[in-house]
């Protein structure tokens, strides 16, 4: 699934390519993705004008003229851009633009999401339900230990109302990197323990942003370039040895996800 770097990388590439183009028409080839009304959707975006691009967590925001289109890339999700080539046949949403290009949504696993949302409310109250954002001066030790949360801690950093974007390989990294266990009870950590859960997260994300994200199994970014951060994975999908301690990385299952840590140094 793309997490945070993934999302924030294909937000970029996007920006240099379509930002100012005018979207003429929609063609939709798959109509479960489109969780509005499918007419409303293709009436309300035809010359709606492609003014920019955000991201919110794992979202991708695209700001339209009178419109947000929050899309979720959910497992496998990708937008390219084409011209007159043939659709594909896991090419679901097809934006037509006014210069004759085309913003194609491609999702072989189909369980990608789109909304259009008026501009009526901002984003940040649609998406209301969503964390802050690992940079911001919100996601801090403070806020964390203030939760008080009886979760395990790696499923307390995958919900998504806790912290926005973080997924299963990042988690992996963050907990063995602050050297704590992934399935230790979060109120039972100290201030020192939650300081280094936002400056590892910060670390991680900013380097694997750097690096164009993770490419595992199928992700890329729109212009079809894979990520790089997979060669600087320390634990996750790892079954060596800890490059710290050469202790064998353990997989386990933490609420329900593959969990990949050393026994020795995390704690």
């Amino acid at each position: 699934m793309p997490e945070l770097p993934e999302v924030e990388t294909v937000k970029e590439t996007l920006k240099k390519v379509i930002l100012g183009s005018r979207i003429t028409s929609v063609d939709i080839y798959y109509g479960n993705i489109i969780k509005t009304s499918k007419e409303e959707f293709v009436k309300s975006i035809k010359n709606q004008v492609i003014e920019d691009i955000s991201r919110r967590g794992k979202y991708l925001v695209f700001h339209l003229s009178d419109y947000y289109l929050v899309s979720h890339l959910r497992m496998e999700g990708k937008y390219f851009i084409k011209r007159d080539e043939e659709v594909d046949n896991h090419e679901h949403i097809v934006f037509n633009l006014d210069d004759g290009r085309t913003v194609r949504y491609h999702d072989v696993r189909k369980f990608g999401t789109m909304e259009l949302v008026s501009k009526e409310i901002t984003i940040n109250e649609h998406l209301s339900h969503i964390g802050p954002e690992p940079f911001s001066e919100k996601f801090n030790a403070d806020y964390l230990m203030n939760l008080n949360s009886k979760k395990q801690l790696k499923p307390f950093l995958l919900d998504q109302s806790v912290v926005a974007g973080i997924g299963n390989i990042y988690v992996n990294e963050i907990c063995f990197l602050a050297k704590l266990h992934p399935e230790r009870i979060t109120n039972t950590l100290k201030i020192q323990d939650f300081e280094s859960i936002v400056v590892e997260t910060r670390n991680i994300l900013r380097k694997a942003i750097n690096l164009g994200g993770t490419t595992i199994k199928s992700y890329t970014s729109s212009l079809g370039v894979t990520g790089r951060f997979q060669n600087e994975l320390l634990v996750h999908g790892k079954n060596g040895g800890c490059p710290n301690c050469k202790q064998p990385i353990l997989k386990i299952k933490v609420g329900g996800r593959g969990t990949y840590y050393c026994k020795n140094c995390q704690k």
